[in-house]
């Protein structure tokens, strides 16, 4: 898992610029690179304290799963509970629309991991299905030809695997359920460019779906201990570096992005949800953590584009006490560490 974060930070570094340069839905920008980046980066320094004690680790072979860590067993030889630590991370300092729905993909992923010391076949294909259920199932108002695609068509690969091998859990069937994943998720990201009119028009892919392709590469590379596969972004369109920044051309969106942590009931919850449906769009709102306080409030990582932001802040404000609150202009791309305006946390990237 550390590999893997890892992996994906240094790449989606890597990649920033061209996905920023192909970022046009549904807000043209241009900044989906570096929210994912951002987002990644926090999950993977959340583990660079976490140290693996190889003596106290069971010995792995290839067929055996080792089950639930027992009080003497260090929460960190546990690959949900690591997993989890890293997409809590990211869930608090998410960026943007892109950034969020991959934390909230992180978190879900971490849950069939819990108690176990390695990925398999069966795990993964679980870990996959659950982590993209619960990104469609954040934002209020999803589409096809996102990211959300990616991960739904990388999810069904891994699963149809593990179904031909009767759930085999060797290591050779997870490195084919692996393989599986990222074809499959090539082939949704060239997809995409038809399912969406904004991003047929412009003759592009969608930048997201690219990001989520590169992470899912990068678990391959950790787990296989193999390279990236460069050749995947091959004849995608427009992600050749001589190919232009789409969206600087592209009409600004009005109105401002605004994110935010606050416990609210699950009564609350839903009333924020419903509310923040009829005064904008982009709304996304997932748990941070699953166990309540308490005053049995959970915790709620809230992103929605608006255009009246002192209405939106008013009702947060009506139904808890938010933090990390943040207010991003929509039609002002951002360099991320000089934001405009934030209220009680670091300024904030902003994309879908």
């Amino acid at each position: 898992m550390k590999r893997w974060l890892g992996k994906a930070e240094t790449t989606l570094g890597n990649h920033s610029d061209r996905l920023n340069a192909i970022n046009i839905f549904p807000v043209a920008d241009g900044d989906t690179g570096t929210n994912l980046y951002l987002t990644v980066r926090a999950a993977a320094h959340a583990l660079h304290d976490t140290v693996t004690d190889t003596a106290a680790m069971p010995r792995i072979s290839a067929d055996t799963t080792v089950q639930a860590a027992g009080p003497a067993q260090p929460a960190h030889n546990d690959v949900g509970s690591v997993l989890s630590r890293a997409g809590q991370a990211a869930m608090e300092q998410a960026r943007g629309n892109s950034g969020t729905l991959f934390a909230v993909f992180l978190c879900a992923a971490a849950e069939p991991l819990a108690g176990h010391a390695r990925i398999s076949s069966p795990l993964l294909a679980a870990a996959l299905n659950r982590a993209q259920i619960r990104a469609w199932s954040a934002l209020s108002d999803p589409v096809p030809g996102t990211m959300l695609s990616v991960m739904e068509a990388a999810a069904r690969a891994a699963a149809a695997v593990d179904s031909a091998h009767d759930g085999d859990d060797s290591n050779q069937t997870l490195g084919l359920a692996l393989d599986a994943a990222v074809a499959a998720a090539l082939e949704a990201v060239v997809h995409t460019e038809d399912q969406l009119d904004a991003l047929h028009a412009a003759h592009v892919v969608d930048a997201g779906g690219v990001g989520m392709l590169l992470i899912l590469d990068c678990l391959r590379s950790a787990v296989l201990g193999e390279e990236l596969q460069s050749e995947l972004l091959d004849g995608l369109h427009g992600y050749d570096v001589q190919d232009p920044h789409i969206h600087a051309d592209m009409p600004r969106d009005d109105g401002v992005e605004v994110m935010c942590t606050i416990s609210l009931s699950p009564l609350d919850a839903a009333m924020m949800r419903q509310r923040l449906d009829e005064m904008g769009d982009s709304v996304i709102m997932s748990q941070v953590g699953g166990a309540a306080d308490a005053a049995g409030l959970y915790r709620w990582r809230v992103h929605v584009h608006v255009l009246d932001v002192e209405t939106a802040v008013a009702l947060i404000r009506s139904l808890g006490e938010p933090a990390d609150l943040s207010v991003s202009e929509l039609a002002v791309p951002r360099d991320p560490d000089a934001g405009f305006a934030t209220e009680t946390s670091t300024p904030d990237g902003h994309d879908r």
